[in-house]
């Protein structure tokens, strides 16, 4: 077993013509390590091949060329061993009607060949909020009672590594803070995390690292804080004593804008214009300073930024 939960190299997926359309390249080439233990974000675009990429891990897709590692085991060679080792929280409420969770959660254990005497149906059901909803039919459950349900069928096998694809679309607040305590704590016990998600606020509270996919290939990927700090535009927010000017001269390349509470937003690139510059800038104008601060760029920036460049090159 390495220090990686799982290993992908050179991982490609083409989907052959249909209907006219020429064959369409999903994956170009993919390379990625996710450690062990991590809560790992994967993020880009619609359309970017993450859903191509996580379907080929769970099984669900074969894979054009390239080979997969899931918990030390080459999906080629050790294809159970390699299934049963991941879980997967998919974004489609695919539950059968008919089932109660108590159910659901018995037929997933048993299709995954857990032993009746090793099953956690009662304490799955617990953490997943659904104890008192044992009995009563899916049909029956709210939107959010299902999306816990799901997750609770990507436990019942206890696998090293759970995955969750865009596991909070749609859902109220109640059950994201549920969901997200549930994987803070899987992920303290030791279970390795892999998160897609479209609110960036979510990646940057909860990963340790991100990997950007955009067009099929990884164009980014670091440590959330290193990948933030990628980021050259910061914002610098002057509080004036008085009402400040609309307008008064800067150093180039910056610009100001007013803020519904009178202050003045100054956005700049550090590798061309530092703080020092810009107060001096507000200090000529008269304007006298009650209180300045600093705003980092946060996830979305970098990931608008990267996915625009990207698709520039494109």
């Amino acid at each position: 077993m390495t220090e990686n939960a799982i290993e992908i190299t050179g991982l490609r997926k083409t989907y052959a013509a249909s209907a006219g359309e020429p064959p369409k390249e999903a994956l170009k080439g993919i390379d990625l390590a996710i450690p062990q233990g991590s809560i790992f974000g994967l993020l880009g675009p619609n359309g970017a091949g993450k859903s191509t990429l996580i379907n080929i891990l769970a099984g669900l897709v074969l894979k054009t060329s390239g080979s997969v590692r899931i918990w030390g085991f080459d999906q080629d060679v050790n294809p159970r061993q390699s299934r049963a080792s991941i879980g997967v929280m998919p974004q489609e409420l695919n539950i059968d009607p008919f089932f109660t969770p108590r159910a659901a959660l018995e037929v997933q254990a048993g299709l995954y060949g857990v032993p009746k005497s090793r099953r956690r149906t009662d304490e799955i059901l617990r953490m997943i909020g659904l104890e008192d909803k044992a009995e009563a039919y899916a049909r029956t459950l709210s939107g959010g009672m299902r999306r816990r349900l799901l997750l609770g069928k990507a436990l019942v096998h206890r696998p090293p590594i759970l995955v969750l694809d865009e596991p909070t679309a749609g859902v109220d607040i109640e059950l994201r803070q549920m969901l997200w305590r549930n994987v803070r704590k899987l992920n303290a016990e030791g279970m390795t995390v892999i998160l897609t998600t479209h609110y960036l606020e979510e990646a940057e509270d909860m990963c340790d690292e991100v990997a950007i996919i955009n067009h099929g290939q990884v164009v980014a990927r670091d440590r959330t804080a290193a990948l933030l700090g990628r980021m050259d535009a910061k914002t610098l927010v002057v509080h004036g004593e008085d009402p400040a000017p609309a307008d008064f001269p800067l150093p180039e390349g910056c610009t100001a804008s007013r803020r519904p509470d009178g202050s003045i937003a100054i956005a700049y690139r550090r590798s061309r214009t530092s703080p020092e510059d810009i107060l001096a800038a507000v200090r000529a104008a008269g304007i006298r300073l009650r209180d300045v601060a600093t705003e980092e760029p946060d996830l979305q920036d970098v990931f608008l930024e990267i996915t625009r460049a990207r698709s520039g090159a494109a």
